[in-house]
């Protein structure tokens, strides 16, 4: 188990939110292997519309943190800046059916969408996509940072995708599931422990 500081960014999916049942899950599981020895912060914001903005946010809250080490989650497009800042900051990252090429996926949603849990609008810009590719990660450098959970029931992403952008990686492929991970709870032992190790 690591001893020492954590600083874990958790960072959800596109129109989604912190309130999701993914963060909210590994939060609390957070609390549960955090300690005097080994204390993680939990940092989970809003991400915004603009990508470029949001890891200008999340990197802000990274440069000012005292933690000695980082470990990052992502869920979908969570999960492409995932792989983003392990590769930038050479950190962990557990990444949960993730958007691997985020500017192809979201393409097709530019405009005025709503958030999943409120009615809230936001504009999904033209621009977007262009700051989506800038952060693209063509290839990951070491494997044994990253796991892997990808749902072969993923009704929005091919989870055979997935499973070839991370060759040697720690992966678990799940039969059957959804996008959204339903059964989340049972595989979160798996993502604490990769997180504490």
């Amino acid at each position: 188990m690591y001893m020492g500081t954590t600083l874990l960014v958790y960072m959800h999916g596109f129109r989604s939110s912190p309130r999701s049942s993914k963060a909210v899950m590994t939060g609390e599981g957070i609390k549960s292997i955090s300690g005097p020895e080994n204390s993680i912060e939990w940092y989970c914001p809003q991400l915004l519309a603009s990508p470029k903005k949001s890891m200008a946010l999340v990197e802000g809250h990274i440069k000012q943190s005292d933690a000695e080490r980082l470990v990052v989650v992502g869920s979908s497009l969570g999960g492409f800046y995932a792989n983003y800042l392990a590769e930038k900051y050479g950190c962990k990252a557990i990444v949960l059916n993730p958007a691997v090429r985020a500017a192809r996926e979201l393409a097709p949603h530019v405009g005025m969408m709503t958030a999943y849990d409120s009615d809230e609008p936001f504009d999904f810009r033209p621009e977007y996509i262009d700051e989506l590719k800038s952060l693209q990660v063509e290839k990951i450098t070491n494997p044994s940072r990253y796991f892997l959970i990808a749902a072969k029931g993923d009704e929005l992403l091919d989870w055979r995708e997935m499973v070839s952008f991370y060759p040697g990686a720690k992966q678990l492929v799940l039969e059957g599931s959804d996008h959204g991970i339903a059964d989340y709870a049972d595989h979160l032992p798996q993502v604490l422990k990769f997180i504490s190790s």
